[in-house]
């Protein structure tokens, strides 16, 4: 029982540890000197595929790393797992609810599931790499203080933003 306790603390502590990594990578390695993949994300495109999916592959390949290192110290194997529950989470909600890239087409009208959908678009609203709000995939900060960040960095660093998220800064 304490074993499987161990083990379930491992995994929830892993999986919000990779939500603040995620925030970290997303802000300062895909919006700095990783854009060169995940431009492709924020530019419209009708390919199922886009240079960014590098990211997750990337990713997937240290879980794997760190289920073979599993296999021989079980602390590693758990975060391992968490590493991959992240990844599953990732897909359902980054992939899935906010970008539609599969045929799940549903638009939260509440709660959290709206919050993290409509975060994620006022990350989207400005064209380029900088002046972006809202890095973390699972965690949303309040809708208010993404609109003024957004509001202020658009009237501080003369930045331009796409015709179909104008509603974005909408009150």
């Amino acid at each position: 029982m304490v074993s499987f306790l161990i083990a379930t603390a491992l995994v929830i502590a892993t999986i919000a540890a990779m939500e603040l990594f995620a925030w970290w990578a997303h802000k300062y390695v895909m919006h700095g000197w990783g854009w060169n993949w995940h431009r492709s994300h924020h530019e419209p495109h009708d390919d199922s595929l886009e240079k960014n999916d590098l990211y997750a592959l990337v990713f997937a390949c240290v879980a794997v790393f760190l289920f073979w290192v599993g296999t021989y110290a079980w602390v590693v194997w758990w975060i391992a797992v968490g590493i991959t529950a992240y990844g599953a989470l990732y897909f359902i909600a980054h992939d899935g609810l906010v970008h539609h890239r599969w045929p799940f087409r549903y638009v939260p009208k509440k709660g959290y599931l709206k919050r993290l959908y409509q975060a994620h678009r006022l990350h989207h609203a400005v064209k380029g790499k900088d002046g972006c709000v809202s890095f973390g995939f699972l965690w949303a900060p309040d809708l208010d203080d993404l609109r003024a960040q957004l509001r202020k960095n658009r009237d501080t660093r003369n930045l331009v933003f796409y015709e179909s998220e104008k509603d974005a800064l909408a009150d």
